[in-house]
């Protein structure tokens, strides 16, 4: 299952880096007028929590030594860091349903990308899931986002102000459905900041 986990993330981390630079403003097909501070979550996750705010929504993950010890680990030299939890091993797994995994990347220390990968349904068609998933929510419907080329019925993303979301639907019996949202504030700053260490590493290794 882990391995299947990554191989769709792998498929949609593919996708999203070739689908950037095809969102042109904020009336284009796959943008949208939403800011950060009101974009949605899953079951309670949002962007720009603490780890601690997350495990607090996993009765007794605080305990689990797998994520402790993913926790543990330094941040990487840019303030980086990352875990995951499987929510079917809490007594909050009901709010989680269908879910299998969720994998956090933290940037000194709050969340700025989750992957929700489910285990179905199968759906016939991306838009399907986006409008089931965000029925009810301030965000377009799944007409008003960008396609993926050559992956048409399966991925779909949006752009709004501050945050990208992804969703995926693909995989026997939809066991390869994922969502993915991004803070690309914080990420464009983590970019800047690794053009920057690589410019520096680049002039201490000149003569």
């Amino acid at each position: 299952m882990k391995q299947l986990f990554a191989v769709g993330l792998l498929i949609v981390g593919a996708a999203v880096a070739s689908a950037q630079t095809n969102h042109s403003g904020a009336n284009s097909l796959g943008t949208c007028a939403v800011t950060l501070a009101r974009a949605p979550g899953a079951g309670g996750i949002r962007l720009g929590m603490t780890a601690e705010q997350v495990l607090s929504l996993f009765p007794g993950s605080n305990q689990d030594k797998q994520i402790l010890s993913q926790l543990s680990s330094a941040p990487s030299r840019l303030g980086v860091a990352s875990f995951s939890i499987r929510p079917e091993q809490y007594s909050s797994k009901s709010k989680f349903a269908r879910i299998n995994q969720i994998s956090f990347k933290l940037i000194n220390g709050r969340v700025s990308t989750f992957t929700v990968g489910y285990n179905g349904p199968q759906w016939s068609n991306v838009d399907e899931f986006v409008n089931r998933f965000y029925e009810g929510s301030n965000l377009p419907k799944a007409d008003g986002w960008e396609v993926y080329v050559g992956m048409d019925t399966q991925l779909k993303i949006l752009k709004c102000q501050g945050f990208e979301i992804n969703v995926f639907a693909g995989g026997e019996g939809g066991n390869l459905n994922y969502v993915m949202m991004k803070d690309t504030v914080a990420e464009q700053k983590l970019k800047e900041l690794r053009a920057k260490a690589r410019e520096q590493k680049l002039k201490e290794s000149r003569p």
